[in-house]
């Protein structure tokens, strides 16, 4: 089955680029000129990913992606943006962008991103793990994308609940802030750790009692951080 990505980007050329580019990587594509119009359709039909610029008429990248992702639509985002700044990149991230590509860009590196977060989406969806993980209160179901503390589902971001699970898969384990980078996110954001420590002050907010004095997700002062059971 061929997967199926939505383009959203004002540019007729850019569009036609990226057009051309995927469908000849064997993808099937549409695509939106507006933001508007870009989340009309990624919320009426089933998208693989979606490849969004950040500075779209009627409504921007991030307004979309927040919405998406409010909307319990956990499709794989990448954006796109002609601004190569560092807060505009770790603010889509947070809003639940799988990842994010500078412009200009090669289309050869949009359709090898494309794929990597395509087979990292459905290794996540096909764990070969155990159904559940259970630490303390904690109760993380990898298939479902959920989580249950004390009988209540608790809601991430697709980047929250992945960086959650790779720490609770690696329960007791300090690791560094460049290993969760790379993993979580498959790319490697040079000097972008901020990104990571954002992740987690959310995964704290959401999961820890008091989130100044965590009791699950410890900082190791110059070295990272380690999921652990409660004490």
């Amino acid at each position: 089955m061929n997967h199926k990505v939505l383009i959203v980007d004002d540019e007729q050329s850019i569009v036609t680029l990226l057009k051309y580019n995927i469908e000849q990587a064997g993808f099937i594509t549409d695509v939106a000129y507006t933001g508007t119009s870009g989340l009309e359709k990624a919320m009426k039909e089933s998208f693989d990913l979606i490849v969004l610029d950040l500075m779209l008429p009627e409504m921007d990248g991030t307004e979309v992606c927040k919405q998406l992702r409010r909307h319990q639509i956990d499709t794989p985002i990448l954006m796109l943006t002609a601004k190569d700044d560092e807060f505009d990149k770790v603010l889509g991230l947070e809003l639940g962008a799988d990842d994010y590509l500078t412009k200009p860009f090669s289309p050869k590196e949009v359709v090898a991103r494309i794929k990597a977060i395509l087979r990292r989406t459905i290794k996540n969806e096909n764990p070969e793990q155990k159904p559940l993980i259970t630490i303390g209160d904690l109760t993380i179901y990898p298939e479902q994308y959920e989580v249950m503390m004390n009988n209540e589902i608790l809601t991430f971001t697709r980047k929250e609940f992945e960086l959650l699970l790779y720490l609770a898969r690696h329960k007791g384990k300090v690791l560094s802030r460049d290993q969760l980078l790379s993993a979580v996110w498959n790319y490697d954001f040079v000097g972008d750790t901020r990104i990571v420590d954002v992740h987690v002050s959310h995964l704290r907010e959401k999961i820890e009692p008091d989130s100044k004095h965590p009791i699950y997700i410890k900082t190791i002062r110059g070295l990272g951080y380690k999921l652990e059971e409660q004490s």
